[in-house]
């Protein structure tokens, strides 16, 4: 069975401007919005961070969904930068499947293109679901994770990212 087509949340050396970012994405991308991953927290790695999923924590990054025609390459090609291989125990990363929020800017942005700015499900004063959804929609998304072992290790010893945001760890 094949992996569906799903955009992906990027949140290190994927982001715009950032090394990789150049490298796989540019020219590849129908869309980047600026997106947020409730339940996990940013570790620094050498020279990347890893996402740990962790309640309670938000990862900030961008939501990309590729061009159609560069989906299947570009499914390989960051599953190889990743070292990921679907239940290889050895992975440094893992592949997983979460929702993800469309930041408020993103969706005022797409508001102001046109859209309603209506968010579906969101009654007036649902706080709470604001906060989880960004302001804006929730989507299906890849996520390259800290495997298992990993993340293990970077809860005991490693160095936690405060802000949630790779581009602020400076």
């Amino acid at each position: 069975m094949s992996a569906p087509e799903l955009p992906f949340f990027v949140y290190g050396t994927l982001r715009p401007g950032e090394v990789n970012h150049g490298l796989l994405l540019r020219g590849r991308t129908l869309r980047e919005e600026p997106a947020r991953l409730a339940g996990a927290v940013l570790y620094q790695g050498p020279g990347y961070p890893y996402a740990v999923e962790e309640p309670g924590g938000t990862v900030a990054g961008e939501l990309v969904t590729p061009l159609p025609r560069a989906y299947a390459r570009l499914l390989t090609e960051l599953d190889r930068l990743e070292e990921y291989m679907p239940g290889d125990p050895r992975n440094l990363y893992e592949r997983v499947e979460r929702e993800v929020a469309v930041t408020a800017t993103a969706a005022a942005a797409a508001a102001a293109m046109g859209g309603d700015g209506e968010r579906d499900g969101e009654e007036e004063g649902d706080a709470e679901g604001a906060v989880l959804r960004g302001g804006g929609p929730v989507v299906r998304a890849w996520v390259y994770v800290a495997a298992p072992a990993v993340a293990d290790r970077l809860r005991a010893r490693g160095k936690l990212i405060e802000s949630g945001d790779w581009l602020t760890r400076r």
